[in-house]
């Protein structure tokens, strides 16, 4: 799932690990108890930033489980020094999925993270249901990489948060996706 309604970057902070959900996002994510805990997760893992961390959260502990964290769930490194103006350096990614800029990585190499990541979940849990937070571009680019089209202006339009359901049948093999709810 993607995180909710975070507080907006600024030039002036937090960092992109700290950044925090907004207030809007914190009743988000005490709404979506009961949706994230009806299929009974065994595990809740998160990206981890602090935002995608606090999505999860309180579903966690309605579970009584811990969120777990681990750095292939991070946000794209985009190699963008802060810019208000960021959108069309993330459209010319998007044109370019091979691009990357300088200490950054591409969107292919975010989408291989990205699968990476969830299939090591899958093979971890086996026959077990997962909730894993993340971040928007994180998660576009792990359906592209799992064969669902996704370009530029869907990931632009995800909301905040949306919930992707991935249903693996063989862990080998691509997982039937449904969302985002």
């Amino acid at each position: 799932m993607r995180h909710a309604l975070s507080v907006p970057r600024t030039a002036s902070g937090p960092d992109e690990l700290a950044r925090p959900l907004a207030p809007a996002g914190l009743r988000q994510a005490r709404d979506l108890i009961e949706a994230l805990t009806d299929p009974r997760p065994a595990a809740v893992w998160s990206s981890p930033y602090r935002r995608a961390i606090q999505t999860v959260r309180p579903t966690a502990e309605a579970l009584g489980l811990l969120v777990r964290t681990r750095w292939e769930l991070r946000e794209w490194d985009d190699g963008l020094p802060y810019t208000d103006d960021w959108e069309p350096h993330y459209a010319e990614s998007w044109a370019d999925t091979a691009y990357a800029r300088p200490g950054g990585e591409s969107l292919d190499q975010l989408s291989a993270r990205a699968v990476d990541a969830v299939r090591a979940l899958v093979h971890e849990n086996p026959g077990q249901v997962v909730l894993v937070a993340g971040h928007g571009s994180w998660i576009s680019r792990a359906l592209s990489g799992f064969g669902r089209p996704m370009d530029w202006a869907a990931a632009r339009s995800m909301s905040m948060p949306a919930v992707y359901r991935l249903r693996f049948t063989d862990a080998g093999a691509d997982p039937e996706v449904s969302g985002p709810t």
